[in-house]
Formats: structure tokens, C-alpha cells, sequence
């Protein structure tokens, strides 16, 4: 297979990626163990091999799922209670792979088409596939709705799944609020021409918080469509 030649963005971007996954050496422990398990492991079982505590693992094995390296189920546990997480590998072969984010072609298909739609019903449309995506993508990581989750530890997930897909993302606090800031698009220019694909961002980390968190209020504070340095989506649960 030829090489994929990378624009900067997109190497800084890969670069930022692998460094969230596995740039503690405690992760990149689990996902070898993870690896070797074609059963899979629980959260106590790695916390136990590594002799870490279990919530510190089950920490770092969920970074791992939320970059797309192992995937996560619901384990029977034969008793009553909630079901134990079990982690296993996405493959069977020890590699990474990593997703651009976008395909040029498709991309401005979808910038054009929205262009012919009034703006409004445009930002609708483009958000409501957002939310759609997002709430896959949160699903996949075995992630839903859970009371004792906190605003910021669901918002944190949202990152590093974003970073994931291509944008370069981290949460921070502003204030009394939080925000997610994402250094990339991998919309790429095509968002320059149609900066209502914006909107898709937007549904995204909806989608996402509405099931890793419940509802909340999403707006973007600056974009990189519109000359922002970054993308910055602001954050108020509702």
C-alpha cells in the first residue's frame, strides 16, 4: 500500500492523537495486556495485573476505547447488579490505524448541497446528523447515561473522542463554564466555502453529552471557518 502523504495539520493532529493514547506508560501497559486477552479483560483484572487501583485503570482503558484502540461490553456477571466493562482489542493484529476524519470528495458533496438549502433548515439538518453521529459514537464506547458521571469527566470523553476523529480537541475551564477548544477541522477548506458545516461539530458534542451526561447547551464561541485560530464550543448543562 503507498504511503498517505499528510498535510501538516494532519500530522500535528495524528501526532496529538497517539500522545492521548499513549503517552502514559501505565496505557500503553493495558493495551498490550488488553491485547493479548482474546477474552478481554475487566477493569479489576487490568487494575490487578498492573497494580493499579481500579478506577485509575478503568480511567485509562477508557481513554483507549474513546480513541478507537480497544472496544468495551457489558460483561454477565451471574449476579445482581450492573454489569461488569470488559475490554478487548479491536484486532487481532498489534497495530495503530488512523482515520483523516474526511473524505474531500464527500465533504464538499455535502457543503454544496447544503448551500442550496435555506440557512436555517441547512444548520438544522447538519446539526440534527451530528447528533446522530454523536450519539453513535458515544454508544460504540459502551457509554450511557449515568447519574454519577460528572459535567466535566462526560465532557473530557467528548474530547478525546473528538481528537479521535481528526479534531485535535481538549476541555478547559472558562470562567464558571467549561468548553471544548479543537486545534483542527478535518473538514478541511471545504468548511471555508460552508461554514454551516460548522453545525455538525455542534450536533456531535450534543450527541455525545446527551448520552454520556443528559441535556445540555451548546454553542460555538469561535471557528476556524469564520478566522478563529481554534474552534471553541462553549458548554452549560442544563
Amino acid at each position: 500500500m503507498a504511503p498517505v502523504a499528510l498535510s501538516p495539520n494532519d500530522f500535528a493532529n495524528m501526532v496529538n492523537a497517539i500522545t492521548s493514547a499513549f503517552g502514559d506508560p501505565s496505557r500503553r501497559e493495558m493495551y498490550l495486556l488488553v491485547h493479548a486477552s482474546s477474552d478481554g479483560l475487566s477493569a479489576s483484572e487490568v487494575a490487578e495485573a498492573t497494580g493499579l487501583h481500579s478506577n485509575v485503570a478503568r480511567h485509562h482503558l477508557d481513554k483507549l476505547v474513546s480513541g478507537g484502540y480497544i472496544e468495551v461490553s457489558q460483561r454477565a456477571t451471574g449476579s445482581a447488579g450492573r454489569p461488569a466493562k470488559n475490554y478487548r482489542s479491536t484486532g487481532t493484529n498489534l497495530e495503530l490505524e488512523f482515520n483523516l476524519g474526511h473524505d474531500d470528495i464527500l465533504v464538499t458533496l455535502l457543503g454544496k448541497a447544503l448551500s442550496r438549502l435555506p440557512l436555517e433548515e441547512a444548520t438544522d439538518l447538519a446539526e440534527e446528523v451530528g447528533m446522530e453521529f454523536g450519539r453513535k459514537m458515544a454508544e460504540a464506547m459502551g457509554e450511557h447515561l449515568d447519574p454519577q458521571r460528572s459535567f466535566r469527566s462526560a465532557l473530557h470523553v467528548v474530547a478525546d473522542a473528538l481528537s479521535a476523529h481528526g479534531f485535535a480537541a481538549h476541555a478547559e475551564r472558562d470562567g464558571d463554564k467549561l468548553r471544548i477548544v479543537a486545534e483542527h477541522c478535518p473538514f478541511g477548506d471545504v468548511v471555508i466555502n460552508h461554514p454551516v458545516i460548522c453545525a455538525v461539530d455542534r450536533g456531535m458534542v450534543r450527541g455525545m453529552l446527551g448520552t454520556l451526561y443528559g441535556d445540555t447547551e451548546v454553542a460555538l464561541a469561535s471557528s476556524i471557518a469564520a478566522g478563529d485560530s481554534n474552534c471553541v464550543t462553549s458548554i452549560q448543562a442544563s
